[in-house]
């Protein structure tokens, strides 16, 4: 029992990672699957291609690499948060589709709870903000929406989940209904400071308490797999949710790491401690990992769109074939242009929070082309990171580490990374292993089972493969974020 698989389930595909036992991955396989864009700023995902995305990847990596159950210590699972879930107790079947973290259908339901007054004590229990990026007001919508659910649900015949219970009451056959304190954290209705459920915001939102699932540490005891799905019983021992997966994959356990990934979307964490930050800058107020019953807590700032924009260059423009394109145009760009995307194609998060906007493209010319759009759309992920770090660092005191790390399909881009210091103004660190998400969530489960090191041995393993430092001129860069934000302005304004 010498290896840890690890579930990756992302919101555009799902991955299993092989790793073994000196933590280092050994086969991994990965399938997309479709998304479903019902009408305007809805995006959702069939549930049966998520659990039929894992299952074959999973079993992929077993058969590639030649073992058997008998050699998996433990199963570690990462997974795209705030997406909901809903599904029969007795069936295991999703009663709506997967209402996915980037759906914007109940912003008018937020919107309703702000005006109310209702945002002040939401904010202070959950540590976020009235926004339908998170799980609480999807899970309200399908209530509304389902006929007879709401009173299936109150009776225990429905549960909610998110995507990471989903998968282990799969797993385990329906004997487990759990989830890890850091997914909790992301639905609107758990309160990071008690620990538990939240009767006030249940009540606000009329959601049955009966039907949420048993928070755990992000290392525990979450059920064992049934024997019929991988040819025998595994233990699922490690959960989080997938951008504190990464954070403890990054060894960010010491308060004022901060690390930053960039994956569709991007999500920068500040380790803060045993100590909640509560913003002062709308950033969020988050669990970045529990264990032994203790909580660590981060400030966070979400981008929605970051890997999103180049894929939408890929899909939506079509300009390029494959995403890597981007950094071999981006440097290619005319310098005398000065093309500005603005990638708000489902609102803008941190530190704007405005659901309702859109995109914007400015400084077109008669000559911009592909180059110039690849720039535009790499740049805007650093744009975006400066707004983040402002508001991190404003809201910690200005004490946050100089340097940031950085994991993702993104940082693996030289071009992007090296444009993302130049516009910080302080050094990017990428680390050897960029699958930190996937290694954060087999660490999570491989400490559980006893065969990897502890939080001190598991930081010594931390390497840096490249140390980005800024390039470019304070005088320079700083008007390149003032234009920045002018350019937000008048999407926000429109």
């Amino acid at each position: 029992m010498t290896f840890i698989l690890a579930i990756d389930q992302g919101t555009t595909s799902t991955r299993a990672i092989l790793f073994d036992a000196n933590m280092q991955a050994v086969c991994s396989a990965q399938q997309e699957f479709p998304q479903i864009y019902p009408q305007a700023g809805w995006v959702e995902h069939d549930p049966e291609e998520i659990w039929s995305s894992t299952l074959n990847v999973c079993q992929k990596v077993l058969a590639d690499h030649g073992i058997s159950t008998d050699d998996l210590a433990g199963i570690g699972i990462t997974n795209q948060r705030e997406t909901t879930l809903i599904w029969d107790k007795a069936t295991g079947k999703a009663i709506h589709n997967a209402i996915v973290w980037q759906d914007r259908r109940t912003a008018s339901i937020c919107d309703t709870l702000r005006d109310a007054g209702h945002e002040d004590m939401v904010r202070a229990q959950t540590g976020l903000l009235l926004d339908p990026y998170f799980s609480g007001t999807k899970v309200k919508w399908i209530l509304d929406q389902v006929p007879g659910s709401r009173e299936r649900a109150a009776a225990g015949d429905l549960v909610f989940g998110t995507v990471d219970s989903f998968l282990i009451w799969r797993l385990t056959g329906g004997k487990s209904h759990v989830t890890d304190a850091t997914n909790a954290a992301r639905t609107l209705i758990y309160d990071i400071h008690a620990g538990a459920w939240s009767d006030d915001i249940c009540a606000l939102l009329d959601i049955p308490q009966v039907m949420l699932p048993e928070v755990k540490d992000s290392a525990a005891d979450f059920g064992v797999t049934d024997p019929a799905i991988f040819g025998g019983a595994v233990p699922i021992l490690g959960v989080a949710g997938d951008q504190q997966a990464a954070t403890v994959g990054q060894a960010c356990f010491e308060p004022g790491m901060l690390k930053s990934t960039y994956g569709t979307g991007c999500f920068a964490l500040l380790n803060t401690g045993d100590a909640p930050v509560l913003s002062q800058n709308r950033m969020l107020t988050t669990i970045a990992y529990q264990l032994d019953g203790t909580p660590t807590y981060a400030l966070e700032g979400s981008i929605f769109i970051a890997g999103a924009a180049v894929q939408w260059l890929r899909d939506g423009l079509g300009i390029i074939q494959n995403a890597s394109e981007t950094g071999d145009l981006a440097p290619k760009a005319d310098p005398g242009q000065d093309v500005l995307l603005v990638p708000a194609f489902t609102g803008l998060g941190a530190p704007y929070w405005k659901p309702d906007c859109q995109g914007a493209v400015f400084g077109l010319t008669r000559n911009s082309g592909p180059a110039e759009f690849a720039r535009a759309a790499l740049q805007s992920v650093a744009y975006q990171t400066r707004d983040l770090w402002e508001a991190m660092r404003a809201d910690w005191g200005g004490d946050a580490q100089v340097s940031l790390r950085v994991d993702g399909g993104m940082s693996a881009s030289d071009w992007a990374m090296q444009s993302l210091s130049d516009l910080l103004g302080a050094d990017v660190d990428r680390p050897v292993i960029l699958e930190t998400t996937a290694l954060g969530a087999a660490w999570l489960a491989g400490m559980k089972a006893g065969i990897y090191p502890d939080q001190a041995g598991f930081a010594k393993t931390w390497a840096l493969e490249r140390q980005f430092t800024p390039d470019m001129a304070e005088e320079k860069r700083e008007a390149a974020y003032a234009r920045w934000k002018r350019a937000v302005a008048s999407v926000i304004d429109v």
